[in-house]
């Protein structure tokens, strides 16, 4: 056996192998193609496909050491479909997918497909040297989550393929403004009401909308058109389907072993042994392919809480070795997985879907992080979305969910997510979760999305949001497209619009996330009026001033506090008439000396009704932040 199988072998023992789809699965070969697979409490292993007649014993596998089987076929063709029948040590067999095959043939068949994936050309290559040369944390992201078998339909209710969606959905994306596409798995599932995230095919993009190179064609195509692409990806669980993981060679290969911790309780999925060797370099090898061999520019690492505990949502649990009930192994796994994937790839970005106060997710292992860039600020979004479901005549009770955020905004590199989750099992959609009758539903979310944009943080936003869908998301159909046909539809997605794109032209809102000098507070004590204000700025100086009024109430005469004597001139109004709004004009407007908010400048507004405004702070020839005005603006930002 050559040097470098061996060397290859031992490494994927140890956890190190970090490129194992070039070892495992199937893979051209002189003469044919070589069949791998790790099943190490298998008593027997062969390869059964088109290519055998589906004759178990006609490729019997051979051990070659580290519980890995291989077997050559010189028949196998390109395309074909295959299974590993596997032998269990009770004698009894069971047909397996290819864990590393690259692809799947389609539902209701389970069976992996000989397939070469070479030979793709790419053309993003701009793109790519663009990407690594920019920093994520000072530049924009506006995201688009999508799940593509539900954004759009044919007429007969059939899938767009990876193609069309290049030709439709990625310049639609670009025009609207956004900067990154997410999308809902794309790895091989079998089960469509999962909506992916029951996974059995870790290196392989779902048939249900094209093949593989189809698929780096519509990366290929995202990337032309200045699109970022971020996969969700599942290392948390996987199914008990049958042709899957699930007790792979007999035994508990994959998952843990111990019947009280192998399963969710909720999910009645299998949950990875992240402490075995093998299993580690089964996973980040995954992430590494999709970052390398499809360029996609980044991953969200789905259900990271769930990782993280043993006792998540579970009573009953077995402490780890301190006795406490972090998953020491799953930490450790999370911090090896970020190391490699910042290895392989100029600035990947790496989300967590995290949901509770865990420490330093997006420090760096070497300062006892986790190493993810991002994590979703989930805090935000139940605060936010409870906030904006009260009725504006108890919103002052529950003023502090607003201001509640900035007290941890730096503790971590926040993305501010209102996703698929939100609009699912009866939460309602967004627009039906806004209170009011039919016009102030549209005015309460224009102001949610104004608010959500001018926070520190990046952004996300699930398809339909844009043009305020009244239906629950439904993975069956397509997005109700049909309702830019109405006014107030027409005009929220206008609104949207011109929204992202102020917010792309803005860089207040992007690269000064990462501490107090990108945020001031100029009044977050108004309650009794539902009104808060706070300045934005830039890395170079430049301010921008934010007025929200979430009561249906236009509020005249309304002072803010300044740190600088300057003029601020309107910028964006979700009041507009163009939007939906009651046409309130905001106009320029200049500081006097009038002490307000605790500064010695303020100057006066109007604050249309149930909106949030942007202003350009313009300094005048002699206005300057004072020495008392920056200490003051320090120590109010402390407090």
């Amino acid at each position: 056996m050559a040097k470098a199988i061996i060397n290859a072998l031992e490494a994927f023992a140890r956890g190190e192998n970090h490129h194992a789809a070039g070892l495992l699965g199937c893979h051209p070969v002189s003469g044919g193609f070589v069949f791998r697979v790790w099943a190490p409490q298998a008593r027997a292993v062969s390869v059964t496909g088109d290519f055998n007649f589906w004759n178990p014993e006609d490729l019997p596998m051979k051990p070659i050491g580290f519980g890995v089987w291989e077997a050559i076929s010189s028949f196998a063709k390109d395309g074909q479909a295959y299974k590993y029948c596997v032998t269990r040590a009770d004698g009894t067999t069971v047909y397996k997918s290819d864990p590393y095959a690259f692809a799947f043939a389609r539902l209701p068949e389970n069976s992996s497909l000989v397939c070469r994936i070479d030979g793709y050309r790419w053309n993003d290559g701009q793109y790519v040297r663009r990407s690594a040369a920019r920093d994520p944390l000072r530049s924009p992201m506006n995201i688009y989550e999508v799940h593509l078998g539900s954004w759009k339909q044919h007429e007969d209710g059939s899938f767009l393929s990876y193609t069309e969606l290049a030709e439709e959905l990625v310049p639609y994306c670009a025009d609207m403004g956004y900067t990154h596409l997410e999308l809902m798995p794309v790895t091989e599932y079998p089960y469509d009401p999962s909506w992916g995230y029951q996974v059995i095919g870790y290196f392989a993009p779902t048939h249900r909308y094209g093949t593989p190179k189809e698929f780096m064609a519509f990366v290929d195509a995202c990337h032309q058109a200045g699109l970022g692409v971020i996969l969700d990806w599942v290392p948390a669980h996987f199914p008990k389907d049958e042709c899957g993981l699930f007790e792979f060679d007999g035994s508990c290969c994959y998952e843990l072993s111990d019947p009280r911790m192998n399963e969710h309780p909720d999910w009645t999925t299998r949950i990875f042994d992240f402490g075995k060797p093998e299993v580690q370099s089964f996973l980040i090898s995954s992430a590494l392919f999709w970052l390398e061999q499809y360029h996609v520019d980044g991953l969200r690492v789905d259900a990271v809480a769930s990782m993280l505990y043993l006792d998540y949502n579970r009573p009953d649990f077995i402490p780890n070795k301190y006795g406490g009930r972090e998953n020491l192994e799953a930490i450790d796994f999370l911090r090896k997985l970020n190391k490699a994937a910042f290895g392989a790839k100029k600035n990947p970005i790496m989300v967590a879907e995290e949901s509770t106060a865990f420490p330093l997710i997006t420090k760096p292992d070497y300062d006892g992080g986790l190493g993810f860039l991002f994590k979703w600020n989930m805090g935000w979004m139940n605060d936010l979305l409870d906030y904006m479901e009260k009725d504006p005549l108890f919103r002052k009770w529950e003023h502090n969910k607003l201001t509640f955020q900035m007290t941890y905004a730096y503790s971590e590199n926040y993305i501010l997510p209102l996703s698929h989750d939100e609009v699912v099992h009866g939460k309602r959609s967004l627009i039906g979760r806004m209170p009011g009758e039919y016009d102030m539903k549209f005015s309460n979310l224009r102001a949610f999305y104004a608010y959500q944009m001018a926070q520190p943080g990046k952004k996300l936003n699930f398809m339909g949001s844009e043009f305020a869908q009244f239906i629950e998301w439904d993975y069956h159909k397509g997005l109700d497209w049909l309702l830019l046909g109405y006014d107030r539809h027409r005009q929220m997605h206008e609104f949207v619009r011109e929204l992202n794109h102020v917010y792309l032209d803005t860089p207040a809102f992007w690269n000064n996330d990462l501490g107090w000098e990108g945020f001031t507070w100029c009044d977050p004590n108004d309650a009794e009026r539902s009104m808060l204000s706070y300045l934005r700025w830039d890395t170079e100086g430049r301010g921008y001033l934010v007025v929200c009024n979430f009561c249906p109430v236009l509020r005249e005469n309304v002072r803010v506090g300044l740190p600088m004597p300057c003029r601020v001139v309107p910028m964006l109004n979700t009041d507009e008439t163009r939007f939906g709004g009651s046409g309130v004009e905001l106009t320029p407007a200049r500081t006097q000396k009038i002490a307000a908010n605790g500064f010695d400048q303020s100057v006066e507004l109007v604050s249309p009704p149930m909106s949030v405004s942007y202003y350009r702070l313009v300094r005048l020839p002699t206005g300057r932040r004072t020495k008392n005005n920056k200490e003051r603006t320090r120590k109010r930002n402390e407090v």
